[in-house]
């Protein structure tokens, strides 16, 4: 952990540095101004770990307050590090066409205009971030199977994941999710990890709220990362408290219509599951959704269920970390076919971790509409 962190910092600390080398022409002249932003850039690195000093000793408030400031801010900078960073490359390049061509002239980029230019966008784009963050998008995905019993025409199963309810994702928040959902009229609901995000202390009254939403066929959940951080046992009451029923590394079926398995998110320390042998001891004779929080899957439990629900990845949240998130997670947005009967869908997640904004990867609730019929999507 404390490499971890040590890791982190060193890195946020080499974006801010790049930023200020970005808008260093702007400050040109202004020295007090200068040092005003060096200063302002420092209490921002520092800050994730006073949010945490400020909630522990009861500031819930003032918490709340600097985590919404330095999480945004986190964000802007993220996305004018990107553009700087392009803009230092081309300064880099920049004496090559002349030494190859002396008749080429040398074109620098970087400049007042330049740094202007970069936070009149980050700034705008930023304010559409935090726009898109609040708008859920409700995706549809149709299936088609010849494992729904007889009798059964039709099964709606929604997912949420990844909505980090805590400091920042609150009370307002859920009730826009609640909302939706009751709206869906699922008869199924599945929560794919990371409903709560690191701490247990800020989700008071939001087990009620869960409670308003109530499916013919109940509500499950599965562990993520984010529940081991805030405190696994903790989060498994709350879920509990909030009506889910806990999927933790077996399966059961539902109503006699579908069969559910789910397992434990891998971040739990003492992670000895063996995920082929749990999918094995199902029974197969029920189209089989298995729900585990991180996209992955292994050659070896393909055949062993018909469809995989995840999250974990948030597309990245802002573009262009989906490249990075891509790296470890490449099938982190939407549906992937894993064989002629097996298939994985990756939600984008529905609230977000860190800045409150998302830039080409918006929010979703996912509705699956599984019918009867041949079997496919």
């Amino acid at each position: 952990m404390i490499l971890f962190l040590a890791v982190a910092i060193s890195i946020y600390t080499a974006m801010h540095c790049l930023v200020f080398w970005g808008i260093h022409p702007l400050l040109a002249g202004h020295r007090y101004l200068a040092v005003s932003v060096l200063l302002w850039m420092l209490m921002m690195i520092i800050s994730p770990f006073a949010v945490r000093l400020l909630d522990t000793n009861g500031s819930p408030q003032a918490a709340r307050l600097l985590a919404l400031t330095s999480y945004t801010w986190m964000g802007l900078l993220f996305l004018a590090f990107c553009l700087f960073a392009v803009i230092g490359m081309v300064e880099l390049l920049s004496p090559l066409p002349p030494l190859i061509n002396p008749a080429m002239p040398r074109l620098p980029l970087h400049g007042t205009l330049t740094a202007a230019t970069v936070l009149l966008f980050t700034l705008v784009t930023g304010i559409y971030g935090y726009v898109a963050a609040k708008n859920i998008r409700v995706v549809t995905v149709p299936i088609t199977t010849d494992k729904l019993p007889a009798g059964t025409e039709s099964l709606r199963v929604v997912q949420v994941s990844d909505l980090h309810l805590g400091l920042l994702n609150r009370g307002p928040f859920l009730a826009t999710v609640i909302t939706r959902l009751k709206e869906l009229k699922p008869d199924l609901l599945v929560a794919t990890g990371d409903v709560i995000d690191a701490q247990i202390n800020h989700l008071d009254g939001l087990d009620v709220m869960w409670q308003e939403i109530e499916p013919p066929l109940g509500k499950f959940a599965v562990i993520g990362n984010h529940e081991v951080y805030a405190g696994l046992q903790q989060s498994i009451d709350f879920l509990k408290r909030c009506g889910f029923v806990m999927l933790r590394n077996t399966g059961l079926s539902v109503g006699g219509v579908v069969r559910l398995i789910g397992i434990d998110d891998e971040q739990i320390w003492d992670h000895t599951v063996h995920e082929t042998a749990i999918l094995q001891a199902q029974p197969s004779d029920q189209f089989t959704i298995f729900l585990k929080h991180r996209p992955t899957v292994s050659k070896d439990d393909v055949q062993l269920f018909d469809l995989q629900l995840s999250g974990h990845a948030h597309r990245g949240q802002i573009f262009p970390f989906n490249f990075v998130t891509g790296l470890k997670y490449p099938m982190q947005d939407g549906l992937y076919c894993l064989s002629p009967a097996s298939w994985l869908y990756t939600s984008r997640g529905t609230g977000t971790w860190g800045p409150p904004m998302r830039v080409l990867s918006p929010p979703e609730i996912t509705v699956f509409d599984i019918r009867r019929g041949k079997s496919g999507t």
